[in-house]
């Protein structure tokens, strides 16, 4: 498989992650090198959707790697609030971001969560959340911001605060070019992508502060957006790695939430994703909800969802997203390892230079 997970976050422990090459690479050292890419994961998923982030991106990735070998390690933050379940399964395969101070990534994929405060520098996780942009901005070739993680990402960059919408951006949205860039090649001027959000970024702030938006999405604004450092910094609003039952899964948690009484609104269905009697269907127990809340009527809506079969329109453009995604990466690598070289065939040579003193009249 040409993309894996590692599982033993303790091989971490007092070691770098080198990937050591020999004395003197050969080109097709250089480029088997550069193809062989370690990719961190920081996942601060709710402890039910964990494992489905993993295996989203991993699979994702797997389906853009193209000849690539990619290892991806699992990291996470201090603060982030777990149940038993979830901690449990961070701890066994989980390092901390501290491990990420000595180690060296290629790239960075660092997801979004429901925050617990309406400012996010108010959140549990604020502190170490910053300490690992801070990294990633001099210490990977590339680094994903992925939705609630990007909206964190620009407020402390660059103080640009988001703005909540009435409703819930949720659904598969058509997306269009706003800019060419090598990230978006080959996908369609017009391609779909689901979102899933209450908030919004400003375009007219992010390009006055040096950001470029790359697509945007009708009527739920930017849709994915650059900002170059040392590192490239790739920020979606969108989810490009969600599978096809991802955007089910959240309504039918939301519309339990609602009838339990947690949330004083029933969730809006999520936008040209299910069919027409499967809208005229829920549209019906919708009504039954709102006249009429019980709990027993979320195992209706559940029982609905799961014989449907939904299809995946959006993956072939987040596949060509990430295609294009770790190919940059790789050419970035592959530049580094050159210049390495270059600059070891010069200490040799320099180790080899007779000393040149100066002539008498000189001395």
């Amino acid at each position: 498989m040409p993309a894996f997970l590692n599982s033993n976050p303790s091989t971490h422990d007092g070691q770098k992650c080198t990937k050591g090459l020999c004395a003197n690479p050969s080109a097709g050292c250089l480029e088997k090198a550069s193809k062989s890419l370690t990719i961190g994961l920081i996942n601060n998923m709710p402890d039910g959707a964990l494992e489905a982030t993993e295996r989203q991106f991993l699979s994702l990735l797997n389906s853009a790697s193209d000849g690539m070998s990619i290892e991806l390690w699992r990291y996470a933050l201090p603060g982030v609030p777990r149940n038993e379940l979830g901690a449990h399964h961070v701890s066994q395969f989980y390092s901390s971001v501290e491990k990420l101070w000595d180690t060296q990534l290629d790239a960075l994929i660092v997801t979004g969560r429901e925050p617990l405060t309406p400012n996010l520098a108010d959140e549990p996780y604020w502190e170490s959340f910053t300490a690992v942009l801070d990294w990633a901005r001099d210490n990977t070739y590339s680094t994903v911001w992925s939705c609630l993680a990007a909206h964190a990402a620009t407020l402390y960059l660059d103080g640009i605060r988001r703005i909540r919408s009435d409703h819930k951006h949720s659904g598969v949205f058509d997306c269009a070019h706003v800019s060419d860039h090598p990230l978006t090649a080959k996908t369609p001027s017009r391609f779909k992508l689901p979102h899933s959000r209450w908030n919004s970024l400003p375009e007219d702030e992010l390009t006055a502060s040096g950001y470029s938006v790359l697509t945007r999405a009708a009527d739920a604004g930017v849709d994915t957006f650059i900002k170059h450092y040392k590192s490239m910094f790739v920020f979606f609003q969108g989810h490009p790695e969600y599978e096809s039952t991802a955007l089910l899964l959240e309504y039918r948690r939301d519309v339990g939430r609602y009838l339990r009484g947690e949330t004083n609104a029933y969730p809006l269905m999520p936008r040209n994703y299910f069919d027409a009697d499967t809208v005229t269907a829920l549209a019906d127990l919708e009504r039954e909800a709102m006249t009429s809340p019980r709990e027993e009527l979320h195992a209706e809506v559940s029982g609905m969802l799961e014989k449907l079969a939904i299809e995946n329109t959006w993956h072939t453009t987040a596949v060509c997203l990430y295609r294009n995604w770790l190919q940059y990466i790789c050419a970035q690598k592959k530049l580094q390892l050159q210049r390495s070289r270059v600059a070891a065939d010069e200490r040799a040579m320099d180790g080899l230079m007779p000393l040149k003193l100066d002539p008498p009249s000189l001395r």
